[in-house]
This record gives C-alpha cells, structure tokens and sequence, in this order.
C-alpha cells in the first residue's frame, strides 16, 4: 500500500531541493521510502499524515521559497503535535516593508493573534523560538503603516552592569553589541541605510532599560528584549511608560537568568502578576517550537531536561 500526493509545477523543487536534495530528509521523518515521479511524491504504507504534511510543505514553499531542513521539520512538527492547526485555517501574517511572514510555530500563532490584539504582551520562552524576530518585524510593520509613530528597543545591559558611562562611544555604539538580534531582525526586511534613516528620524530608538524612567511613551511600539534580566523595579517602570495608542512587548527565557538571584527576574513576576488581565496575553514557548533548526531544538530540549532534573527550571515557562 502506497500514498501518493501531487505538487503544482511551480512549487515541487521548492520543497523537495535540487534534485531531490530534501527527499532523505523526509524519508527520516516520515520513517518511509519516498519516490518522485515528476511532480509527484508517493510514500510506502499507510502514513495519514503524509497527505497534509505536503500541503503544508506546498503552503509554506508557495510563501517562502524553497525550504531548508528547519523549515520543513517545523512543518512535521506542527502537525506531530494532537492539536495542530489544519492548513486551511492558518491565515495569519505579519507584512513589514513588502516582505511577509507567517508563524511557524503554534506557539508563534498565538503570538502573532496577541499582537494584534493585546496592549501587553509577554513572550517567554527558549532561544531561537522566535520571539524576538516576530516582535521586531510586526512592531516595524506598525511604524511603517503609520500605525505607530516610533518602535523603541529596550533591554537590560546586565554584562555591563548599567554602567556604560565606562564603555567607549556614543551610547548607540555602546548599546549596539546588546541590540544586535534586534537589529538582525530589522535588517530581514529593511537594509542598513534604511534603519539608519528611520533611527535619524526618531522613528526608531534605541535605549538601555535604566534610561527610560520618568518617560511617557505614546503612539509607539516598546519592546523589552532579554526581560529575564530585568528586575522587578525595571519590569515595573517599563510597563508603567505605557502612554496613549502604545503597547509594550517583553521577550526573555527565563533559563537564561543573570541577575544574582532567579527571583529578582521582573519577567517572572510580571508574568504571574499580570497574566488573566484584560489587554494582557502571555505567550508561553517550549523547546518544541523552536525555529532556528533541528539540533537547536534538541539541544534546547537536553538543557530544558535537565533543567528539570536538577529543579532549576520553574514549571510554567
């Protein structure tokens, strides 16, 4: 007994490689022989989630090109899990400066509906989940549509105790080794001179977690990156910027502590303070919906695993 699905023209290299580059790769996750036919692919046995792993597969390839290993394990993944979402209903996108994207993750979905919806969001989970990035990119896309006038960039510079007076530079130069993943993320759908224009024009700021007290924030975009390491004060007075037409957004993974004690993290207690809140959402990542590849996601489970063992990790995040 065999299944068999059929890809548009357009759309079979973009998921299967150069010549067929990704087929040994779907042979190890399906636990199957795979054949090609053309634009055809068939699997041996009775496999019922073959079918909908390549309309996935089709999907994601006809929004993103050709797809890498990591992209289509997220897509196994997805449907893997008992209450995955079906294709035909996962409609939501986030569209900065002509370039889209989608969520890869079910974990990335909620997410993307929180933003839309919430004036607080809280994204706590693993590295390379995707966090950050889909903050990033939605809070340009607010700044760009007019939306919003300003996307500020925030995080705590615990490295370097919040002292970079003593750092050489400007404070942007200072800051800039800490930012960098948020301007890695603006720089997937704008180029260098553009960011440079919009951080001239004031419509993009960046500035250290401590030099934001006694401000009000209004028509913007905040977003908190590394919230783990601020503390309770810090994770307050963020918040407490909130002015008119503003939402704040804070990512962190709470594993990744390096305050003296887990239980000076403002993350964590702005979590279980605020979560039930109404315009508050929080978004809870676990290693499963990890974007950057598969070895990521394993290593990210070993560490999260043992974590667990050893009682370092709190439950919940």
């Amino acid at each position: 007994m065999s299944v068999s699905y059929s890809f548009t023209p357009e759309h079979a290299q973009l998921v299967l490689g150069a010549n067929d580059s990704n087929l040994p790769y779907l042979e190890m996750l399906l636990s199957s022989d795979l054949s090609v036919r053309g634009t055809s692919i068939s699997a041996d046995g009775d496999i019922p989630m073959f079918v909908p792993f390549m309309k996935r597969l089709e999907k994601a390839a006809s929004e993103r090109g050709a797809l890498k290993e990591a992209e289509i394990f997220m897509e196994f993944q997805y449907l893997s899990e008992p209450d995955a979402i079906p294709v035909e209903t996962d409609k939501l996108q986030i569209t900065a400066a002509g370039k889209t994207i989608y969520p890869k993750s079910k974990s990335e979905n909620r997410l993307f509906s929180a933003l839309r919806t919430s004036e607080v969001v809280f994204a706590s989970g693993p590295a390379g989940t995707g966090k950050t990035f889909v903050s990033v990119i939605w809070a340009l896309s607010e700044v760009l549509s007019g939306r919003k006038s300003k996307l500020l960039l925030t995080r705590p510079v615990v490295e370097a105790g919040e002292s970079l007076g003593f750092l050489p530079g400007d404070l942007q130069q200072k800051l800039n080794p800490y930012l960098r993943p948020l301007y890695d993320a603006m720089e997937y759908v704008l180029t260098p001179s553009q960011i440079k224009r919009l951080e001239e024009s004031g419509a993009v700021e960046i500035a250290p977690l401590a030099y934001m007290r006694g401000r009000s924030v209004n028509n913007a975009v905040m977003i908190l990156d590394e919230a783990q390491n601020a503390t309770k004060s810090q994770m307050r007075m963020f918040l407490t910027r909130l002015g008119e037409n503003s939402q704040a957004i804070a990512t962190g993974d709470p594993s990744q502590i390096d305050l003296p004690h887990r239980s000076d993290s403002g993350l964590i207690e702005a979590i279980e303070t605020l979560d039930g809140i109404h315009g508050v959402s929080v978004i809870r990542f676990s290693h499963n919906d990890t974007v950057r590849s598969r070895i990521v996601r394993e290593i990210v489970k070993a560490y999260t695993d043992k974590g667990r063992r050893e009682g370092d990790e709190q439950s919940g995040f």
